[in-house]
Protein backbone atom coordinates (compact mmCIF):
# COMPACT_ATOMS: atom_id res chain seq x y z
CA UNK A 1 0.00 0.00 0.00
CA UNK A 2 1.55 3.28 -0.45
CA UNK A 3 2.07 5.63 1.83
CA UNK A 4 1.91 8.79 -0.57
CA UNK A 5 -1.02 11.39 1.42
CA UNK A 6 -4.03 11.70 -0.60
CA UNK A 7 -5.06 15.03 -2.20
CA UNK A 8 -7.30 16.69 0.08
CA UNK A 9 -8.43 19.45 -2.41
CA UNK A 10 -8.83 19.59 -6.14
CA UNK A 11 -8.78 22.53 -7.89
CA UNK A 12 -10.02 21.02 -10.66
CA UNK A 13 -12.98 19.42 -8.98
CA UNK A 14 -15.68 21.45 -11.01
CA UNK A 15 -14.32 21.77 -14.25
CA UNK A 16 -15.16 18.06 -14.91
CA UNK A 17 -18.90 18.34 -14.90
CA UNK A 18 -19.51 19.45 -18.50
CA UNK A 19 -22.40 21.31 -17.93
CA UNK A 20 -20.43 23.41 -15.39
CA UNK A 21 -17.92 23.96 -18.62
CA UNK A 22 -20.60 25.56 -20.83
CA UNK A 23 -22.08 27.45 -17.98
CA UNK A 24 -18.53 29.56 -16.76
CA UNK A 25 -17.99 29.86 -21.17
CA UNK A 26 -21.28 31.73 -21.34
CA UNK A 27 -20.84 33.91 -18.72
CA UNK A 28 -17.50 34.14 -19.96
CA UNK A 29 -19.08 35.73 -23.50
CA UNK A 30 -22.07 38.18 -21.86
CA UNK A 31 -19.14 39.28 -19.31
CA UNK A 32 -17.18 40.34 -22.27
CA UNK A 33 -20.12 41.89 -24.07
CA UNK A 34 -21.24 44.16 -20.66
CA UNK A 35 -17.31 44.96 -20.42
CA UNK A 36 -17.12 45.98 -24.26
CA UNK A 37 -20.20 47.62 -23.80
CA UNK A 38 -19.96 49.75 -20.30
CA UNK A 39 -16.41 51.27 -22.12
CA UNK A 40 -17.97 52.04 -25.06
CA UNK A 41 -21.15 53.48 -23.68
CA UNK A 42 -18.87 55.50 -20.89
CA UNK A 43 -16.56 57.17 -23.70
CA UNK A 44 -19.21 57.79 -25.46
CA UNK A 45 -21.87 60.00 -23.52
CA UNK A 46 -19.05 61.50 -21.51
CA UNK A 47 -17.21 62.46 -25.18
CA UNK A 48 -20.73 63.71 -25.68
CA UNK A 49 -21.73 65.31 -22.99
CA UNK A 50 -18.40 66.49 -20.98
CA UNK A 51 -20.13 66.26 -17.95
CA UNK A 52 -18.90 63.56 -15.05
CA UNK A 53 -22.31 63.83 -13.46
CA UNK A 54 -24.16 62.04 -17.42
CA UNK A 55 -21.49 59.35 -16.06
CA UNK A 56 -23.01 58.66 -12.72
CA UNK A 57 -26.59 59.22 -14.87
CA UNK A 58 -25.16 55.28 -16.56
CA UNK A 59 -25.28 53.86 -13.64
CA UNK A 60 -28.40 54.94 -12.18
CA UNK A 61 -30.48 54.03 -15.23
CA UNK A 62 -29.03 50.53 -14.46
CA UNK A 63 -29.86 50.65 -11.06
CA UNK A 64 -33.31 51.90 -10.26
CA UNK A 65 -34.97 49.24 -12.53
CA UNK A 66 -32.50 46.93 -11.22
CA UNK A 67 -33.36 47.29 -7.94
CA UNK A 68 -36.95 47.70 -8.85
CA UNK A 69 -37.33 44.21 -9.96
CA UNK A 70 -35.13 42.55 -7.84
CA UNK A 71 -37.16 41.12 -5.00
CA UNK A 72 -39.60 39.91 -7.51
CA UNK A 73 -37.11 38.78 -9.93
CA UNK A 74 -35.61 36.43 -6.98
CA UNK A 75 -38.96 35.00 -6.47
CA UNK A 76 -39.76 34.05 -10.27
CA UNK A 77 -36.21 32.31 -9.52
CA UNK A 78 -37.26 30.33 -7.09
CA UNK A 79 -40.48 29.45 -8.83
CA UNK A 80 -39.96 29.51 -12.72
CA UNK A 81 -36.62 26.96 -13.74
CA UNK A 82 -33.80 28.89 -13.99
CA UNK A 83 -32.34 28.74 -17.40
CA UNK A 84 -35.71 28.83 -18.94
CA UNK A 85 -35.18 32.82 -17.11
CA UNK A 86 -31.52 33.31 -18.44
CA UNK A 87 -32.98 32.53 -22.03
CA UNK A 88 -35.06 35.36 -21.90
CA UNK A 89 -33.05 37.54 -19.69
CA UNK A 90 -30.12 36.86 -22.52
CA UNK A 91 -32.54 37.70 -25.64
CA UNK A 92 -33.28 41.02 -24.17
CA UNK A 93 -29.59 41.74 -23.37
CA UNK A 94 -29.01 40.82 -27.30
CA UNK A 95 -32.17 43.28 -28.22
CA UNK A 96 -29.81 46.24 -26.31
CA UNK A 97 -26.68 45.45 -28.21
CA UNK A 98 -28.39 45.53 -31.81
CA UNK A 99 -29.56 48.73 -30.78
CA UNK A 100 -27.24 50.41 -29.69
CA UNK A 101 -25.25 49.51 -32.96
CA UNK A 102 -28.68 50.82 -34.44
CA UNK A 103 -27.76 53.96 -32.70
CA UNK A 104 -24.73 54.97 -34.08
CA UNK A 105 -25.40 53.96 -37.76
CA UNK A 106 -25.44 56.76 -40.43
CA UNK A 107 -29.20 56.00 -41.16
CA UNK A 108 -30.08 56.71 -37.56
CA UNK A 109 -30.81 60.26 -36.67
CA UNK A 110 -31.61 59.42 -33.21
CA UNK A 111 -28.81 60.87 -31.30
CA UNK A 112 -28.63 63.75 -33.28
CA UNK A 113 -32.42 64.93 -32.52
CA UNK A 114 -32.74 63.29 -28.88
CA UNK A 115 -28.72 63.84 -27.46
CA UNK A 116 -28.15 60.76 -25.15
CA UNK A 117 -31.31 60.38 -24.15
CA UNK A 118 -31.67 56.81 -26.20
CA UNK A 119 -28.57 55.51 -24.79
CA UNK A 120 -29.61 55.93 -21.21
CA UNK A 121 -32.78 53.91 -22.36
CA UNK A 122 -31.18 51.37 -23.27
CA UNK A 123 -29.29 50.74 -20.11
CA UNK A 124 -32.58 51.14 -18.22
CA UNK A 125 -33.94 48.62 -20.59
CA UNK A 126 -31.02 46.41 -19.72
CA UNK A 127 -31.39 47.19 -16.17
CA UNK A 128 -34.15 45.08 -15.97
CA UNK A 129 -33.07 42.39 -17.91
CA UNK A 130 -30.19 42.39 -15.61
CA UNK A 131 -32.08 42.59 -12.32
CA UNK A 132 -33.77 39.23 -12.84
CA UNK A 133 -30.24 37.51 -14.48
CA UNK A 134 -29.15 38.32 -11.40
CA UNK A 135 -30.93 36.00 -9.02
CA UNK A 136 -31.34 33.12 -12.01
CA UNK A 137 -27.83 32.61 -12.09
CA UNK A 138 -26.96 32.66 -8.87
CA UNK A 139 -29.35 30.21 -8.16
CA UNK A 140 -28.49 28.21 -11.49
CA UNK A 141 -25.14 27.63 -10.47
CA UNK A 142 -25.43 25.16 -7.59
CA UNK A 143 -27.90 23.26 -9.41
CA UNK A 144 -25.20 22.46 -12.08
CA UNK A 145 -22.61 21.40 -9.24
CA UNK A 146 -25.38 19.32 -6.76
CA UNK A 147 -22.44 18.98 -3.95
CA UNK A 148 -21.88 21.34 -1.38
CA UNK A 149 -18.40 20.64 -1.20
CA UNK A 150 -17.78 21.58 -4.11
CA UNK A 151 -19.27 25.12 -3.75
CA UNK A 152 -16.12 27.24 -2.68
CA UNK A 153 -14.17 25.44 -6.14
CA UNK A 154 -17.28 26.32 -8.22
CA UNK A 155 -17.54 30.37 -6.91
CA UNK A 156 -14.09 30.38 -7.17
CA UNK A 157 -13.70 29.16 -10.70
CA UNK A 158 -17.44 31.56 -12.00
CA UNK A 159 -15.38 34.20 -10.24
CA UNK A 160 -12.20 33.42 -12.10
CA UNK A 161 -13.96 33.39 -15.47
CA UNK A 162 -16.21 36.59 -14.71
CA UNK A 163 -12.97 38.70 -13.75
CA UNK A 164 -11.07 36.85 -17.04
CA UNK A 165 -13.71 38.62 -18.68
CA UNK A 166 -13.79 41.75 -16.96
CA UNK A 167 -10.12 41.98 -17.64
CA UNK A 168 -10.00 41.55 -21.03
CA UNK A 169 -13.72 42.98 -21.59
CA UNK A 170 -12.70 46.80 -20.97
CA UNK A 171 -9.15 46.63 -22.72
CA UNK A 172 -10.88 44.75 -25.52
CA UNK A 173 -13.53 47.65 -25.79
CA UNK A 174 -10.89 50.14 -25.43
CA UNK A 175 -8.26 49.17 -28.15
CA UNK A 176 -11.55 48.04 -30.90
CA UNK A 177 -13.68 51.81 -29.90
CA UNK A 178 -9.73 53.37 -30.58
CA UNK A 179 -8.72 51.44 -33.78
CA UNK A 180 -11.58 50.75 -35.63
CA UNK A 181 -14.90 52.89 -34.32
CA UNK A 182 -17.45 52.29 -32.33
CA UNK A 183 -19.46 50.37 -34.53
CA UNK A 184 -16.64 47.82 -34.63
CA UNK A 185 -17.00 47.74 -30.51
CA UNK A 186 -20.61 47.38 -30.42
CA UNK A 187 -20.80 45.10 -33.06
CA UNK A 188 -18.44 42.85 -31.68
CA UNK A 189 -20.48 43.03 -27.82
CA UNK A 190 -23.43 42.14 -29.57
CA UNK A 191 -21.96 38.77 -31.39
CA UNK A 192 -20.62 38.33 -28.08
CA UNK A 193 -24.17 38.39 -26.06
CA UNK A 194 -25.21 35.92 -28.96
CA UNK A 195 -22.75 33.30 -28.35
CA UNK A 196 -23.58 33.40 -24.98
CA UNK A 197 -27.21 32.78 -25.58
CA UNK A 198 -26.28 29.70 -27.58
CA UNK A 199 -23.65 28.19 -24.97
CA UNK A 200 -26.71 28.72 -22.32
CA UNK A 201 -28.93 26.99 -25.12
CA UNK A 202 -27.01 23.66 -24.40
CA UNK A 203 -27.16 23.59 -20.95
CA UNK A 204 -29.53 21.03 -19.62
CA UNK A 205 -32.17 21.65 -18.03
CA UNK A 206 -32.88 21.46 -14.24
CA UNK A 207 -36.19 20.98 -12.01
CA UNK A 208 -36.45 23.58 -9.20
CA UNK A 209 -35.30 22.59 -6.11
CA UNK A 210 -38.39 20.86 -3.83
CA UNK A 211 -39.45 23.81 -1.95
CA UNK A 212 -40.56 22.44 1.77
CA UNK A 213 -42.47 25.72 2.47
CA UNK A 214 -44.65 26.63 -0.35
CA UNK A 215 -46.07 30.46 0.23
CA UNK A 216 -47.53 33.10 -2.14
CA UNK A 217 -45.38 36.38 -3.31
CA UNK A 218 -45.85 38.06 -0.57
CA UNK A 219 -44.61 36.08 1.78
CA UNK A 220 -42.59 34.39 -0.23
CA UNK A 221 -40.83 37.96 -0.63
CA UNK A 222 -41.00 38.51 3.32
CA UNK A 223 -39.21 35.22 4.38
CA UNK A 224 -36.12 35.75 1.85
CA UNK A 225 -35.38 39.23 3.67
CA UNK A 226 -36.55 37.88 7.37
CA UNK A 227 -34.00 35.24 6.46
CA UNK A 228 -31.46 37.80 5.25
CA UNK A 229 -31.62 40.32 8.10
CA UNK A 230 -31.76 37.17 10.70
CA UNK A 231 -28.39 36.17 9.77
CA UNK A 232 -25.68 38.29 10.48
CA UNK A 233 -22.93 36.51 9.06
CA UNK A 234 -24.80 36.99 5.63
CA UNK A 235 -26.59 40.95 6.64
CA UNK A 236 -23.20 42.01 7.59
CA UNK A 237 -20.98 40.49 4.70
CA UNK A 238 -23.30 41.64 2.03
CA UNK A 239 -23.06 45.13 3.98
CA UNK A 240 -20.07 45.29 3.98
CA UNK A 241 -19.93 44.88 0.37
CA UNK A 242 -22.09 47.24 -0.47
CA UNK A 243 -20.56 50.17 1.23
CA UNK A 244 -17.38 49.69 -0.03
CA UNK A 245 -18.36 49.57 -3.73
CA UNK A 246 -20.70 52.37 -3.23
CA UNK A 247 -18.19 54.68 -1.89
CA UNK A 248 -15.48 53.12 -3.93
CA UNK A 249 -17.03 53.55 -7.40
CA UNK A 250 -13.91 55.46 -8.84
CA UNK A 251 -13.92 52.87 -12.27
CA UNK A 252 -17.05 55.12 -12.97
CA UNK A 253 -14.96 58.40 -13.46
CA UNK A 254 -12.18 56.33 -15.18
CA UNK A 255 -13.14 57.94 -18.42
CA UNK A 256 -12.39 61.40 -16.53
CA UNK A 257 -9.51 60.22 -15.41
CA UNK A 258 -7.87 58.88 -18.50
CA UNK A 259 -9.10 61.70 -21.13
CA UNK A 260 -7.90 64.45 -18.52
CA UNK A 261 -5.75 63.49 -15.80
CA UNK A 262 -3.86 60.72 -16.58
CA UNK A 263 -4.39 61.71 -20.82
CA UNK A 264 -4.06 58.35 -22.30
CA UNK A 265 -7.58 58.58 -24.39
CA UNK A 266 -9.47 55.33 -25.24
CA UNK A 267 -6.98 52.93 -25.42
CA UNK A 268 -5.99 53.86 -21.96
CA UNK A 269 -9.64 54.13 -20.75
CA UNK A 270 -9.81 50.17 -21.49
CA UNK A 271 -6.38 49.30 -19.86
CA UNK A 272 -7.33 51.34 -17.05
CA UNK A 273 -10.93 49.59 -16.58
CA UNK A 274 -9.15 46.01 -16.99
CA UNK A 275 -6.68 46.97 -14.37
CA UNK A 276 -8.44 45.90 -11.57
CA UNK A 277 -9.38 42.65 -13.04
CA UNK A 278 -5.91 41.51 -13.48
CA UNK A 279 -5.89 41.49 -9.52
CA UNK A 280 -8.76 39.83 -9.56
CA UNK A 281 -7.76 37.36 -11.82
CA UNK A 282 -4.33 36.53 -10.36
CA UNK A 283 -6.38 36.64 -6.60
CA UNK A 284 -8.85 34.06 -7.73
CA UNK A 285 -6.38 31.68 -9.22
CA UNK A 286 -4.50 31.33 -6.38
CA UNK A 287 -7.49 30.68 -4.05
CA UNK A 288 -8.51 27.58 -6.44
CA UNK A 289 -5.73 26.00 -5.19
CA UNK A 290 -5.41 27.95 -1.61
CA UNK A 291 -9.16 28.44 -0.52
CA UNK A 292 -9.67 30.73 2.12
CA UNK A 293 -11.39 29.39 4.94
CA UNK A 294 -9.15 29.49 8.12
CA UNK A 295 -10.36 32.70 9.77
CA UNK A 296 -12.45 33.71 6.42
CA UNK A 297 -14.32 36.94 7.89
CA UNK A 298 -11.11 38.43 9.28
CA UNK A 299 -9.33 38.12 6.05
CA UNK A 300 -12.28 39.80 4.18
CA UNK A 301 -12.34 42.70 6.49
CA UNK A 302 -8.66 43.59 6.05
CA UNK A 303 -8.83 43.01 2.08
CA UNK A 304 -12.06 45.40 1.88
CA UNK A 305 -9.72 47.65 4.20
CA UNK A 306 -7.02 46.93 1.44
CA UNK A 307 -9.49 48.26 -0.96
CA UNK A 308 -10.65 51.13 0.27
CA UNK A 309 -6.82 52.43 0.63
CA UNK A 310 -6.37 51.40 -3.47
CA UNK A 311 -9.34 54.02 -4.04
CA UNK A 312 -7.99 56.62 -1.69
CA UNK A 313 -4.39 56.38 -3.09
CA UNK A 314 -5.72 56.18 -6.52
CA UNK A 315 -7.44 59.64 -5.95
CA UNK A 316 -3.99 60.98 -5.30
CA UNK A 317 -2.43 59.75 -8.48
CA UNK A 318 -1.32 61.59 -11.18
CA UNK A 319 1.29 58.41 -12.88
CA UNK A 320 -0.75 56.19 -15.36
CA UNK A 321 1.51 53.30 -14.39
CA UNK A 322 1.02 53.39 -10.11
CA UNK A 323 -2.60 53.82 -11.34
CA UNK A 324 -2.74 50.96 -13.13
CA UNK A 325 -1.07 49.30 -9.97
CA UNK A 326 -3.57 50.60 -7.72
CA UNK A 327 -6.39 49.45 -9.61
CA UNK A 328 -4.45 45.94 -10.00
CA UNK A 329 -4.39 45.61 -5.76
CA UNK A 330 -7.79 47.14 -5.50
CA UNK A 331 -9.61 44.23 -7.57
CA UNK A 332 -7.47 41.33 -5.53
CA UNK A 333 -8.24 42.79 -2.71
CA UNK A 334 -12.32 42.71 -3.78
CA UNK A 335 -11.46 39.31 -5.51
CA UNK A 336 -10.85 37.62 -2.09
CA UNK A 337 -14.24 39.43 -0.35
CA UNK A 338 -16.68 38.60 -3.22
CA UNK A 339 -15.45 34.75 -3.20
CA UNK A 340 -15.96 34.51 0.70
CA UNK A 341 -19.00 36.21 0.32
CA UNK A 342 -20.27 34.44 -2.35
CA UNK A 343 -19.21 31.16 -0.66
CA UNK A 344 -21.14 32.05 2.61
CA UNK A 345 -24.20 32.97 1.31
CA UNK A 346 -24.06 29.48 -1.00
CA UNK A 347 -23.24 27.56 2.14
CA UNK A 348 -25.71 29.13 4.52
CA UNK A 349 -28.80 29.24 2.48
CA UNK A 350 -31.35 26.54 1.78
CA UNK A 351 -31.55 25.28 -1.99
CA UNK A 352 -35.65 26.74 -2.20
CA UNK A 353 -34.45 30.45 -0.91
CA UNK A 354 -31.21 30.89 -3.13
CA UNK A 355 -33.53 33.32 -5.79
CA UNK A 356 -34.97 35.42 -2.91
CA UNK A 357 -31.30 36.10 -0.91
CA UNK A 358 -29.78 36.23 -3.86
CA UNK A 359 -32.59 39.30 -4.99
CA UNK A 360 -31.49 40.37 -1.92
CA UNK A 361 -27.74 40.31 -2.47
CA UNK A 362 -28.15 41.98 -5.55
CA UNK A 363 -30.27 45.23 -4.27
CA UNK A 364 -27.30 45.32 -1.18
CA UNK A 365 -24.56 44.81 -3.27
CA UNK A 366 -25.13 44.27 -7.29
CA UNK A 367 -27.14 47.44 -7.59
CA UNK A 368 -24.41 49.33 -5.71
CA UNK A 369 -21.65 49.26 -8.53
CA UNK A 370 -24.25 51.62 -10.59
CA UNK A 371 -25.69 53.70 -7.34
CA UNK A 372 -21.96 53.89 -6.77
CA UNK A 373 -21.40 54.86 -10.07
CA UNK A 374 -24.21 57.73 -9.37
CA UNK A 375 -22.43 58.84 -6.17
CA UNK A 376 -18.99 59.22 -7.70
CA UNK A 377 -20.20 61.04 -9.99
CA UNK A 378 -22.59 63.32 -8.13
CA UNK A 379 -19.38 63.87 -5.86
CA UNK A 380 -17.40 64.98 -8.56
CA UNK A 381 -19.63 67.27 -9.93
CA UNK A 382 -20.11 68.87 -6.35
CA UNK A 383 -16.43 68.43 -5.35
CA UNK A 384 -14.42 68.43 -8.15
CA UNK A 385 -13.20 64.36 -9.29
CA UNK A 386 -10.22 64.05 -7.07
CA UNK A 387 -11.69 65.09 -4.14
CA UNK A 388 -14.40 62.42 -4.84
CA UNK A 389 -12.33 59.81 -5.08
CA UNK A 390 -10.39 60.15 -2.06
CA UNK A 391 -13.38 60.72 0.06
CA UNK A 392 -14.47 57.44 -1.36
CA UNK A 393 -11.40 55.94 -0.28
CA UNK A 394 -11.89 57.14 3.06
CA UNK A 395 -15.61 55.99 3.93
CA UNK A 396 -14.84 52.63 2.61
CA UNK A 397 -11.89 52.20 5.66
CA UNK A 398 -14.54 53.87 8.08
CA UNK A 399 -16.85 51.21 7.03
CA UNK A 400 -14.60 48.42 7.55
CA UNK A 401 -13.62 50.20 10.73
CA UNK A 402 -17.47 50.04 11.77
CA UNK A 403 -18.21 46.59 10.88
CA UNK A 404 -15.05 44.79 12.46
CA UNK A 405 -16.80 46.63 15.90
CA UNK A 406 -20.09 45.47 15.51
CA UNK A 407 -19.92 42.35 13.78
CA UNK A 408 -18.46 39.72 15.94
CA UNK A 409 -19.90 36.40 14.06
CA UNK A 410 -18.44 37.70 10.62
CA UNK A 411 -14.96 39.16 12.38
CA UNK A 412 -14.84 35.64 13.72
CA UNK A 413 -16.15 33.37 10.61
CA UNK A 414 -14.24 30.05 10.08
CA UNK A 415 -15.26 28.06 6.76
CA UNK A 416 -12.96 25.22 7.50
CA UNK A 417 -15.24 21.94 6.88
CA UNK A 418 -15.21 20.62 10.26
CA UNK A 419 -15.65 23.95 11.86
CA UNK A 420 -19.08 24.84 14.00
CA UNK A 421 -21.45 27.29 12.28
CA UNK A 422 -22.35 30.30 13.69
Amino acid sequence: MSNRPKRSHDPYAVLRIPDFRLYITARLCITLAMQIQAVVVGWQIYDITQDPLSLGLIGLAEAIPSIFVSLYAGYVADMVPRKKIIMVVVSVLMVCSATLLFLTLDVSNVLALYGVLPIYCVIFLSGIARGFMGPAVFSFMPQLVANKQFYANAITWSSTTWQSASLVGPALGGLIYGFFGIQAAYCTDAILVLLSLVTFAFIGSKPLPENINPQNLKESLRSGIKFVFGNQIILSAISLDMFAVLFGGAVALLPIFASDILETGPQGLGFLRAAPAVGSVLTAMAMAYYPITVNAGKKMLWCVAGFGACVLLFGLSTNFWFSMVLLALSGAFDSVSMIVRSTLIHTFTPEYMKGRVSSVNSIFVGSSNEIGAFESGLTAKLMGTVPAVIFGGTMTLLVVGFTAFKADKLRTLDLTPDAEPA
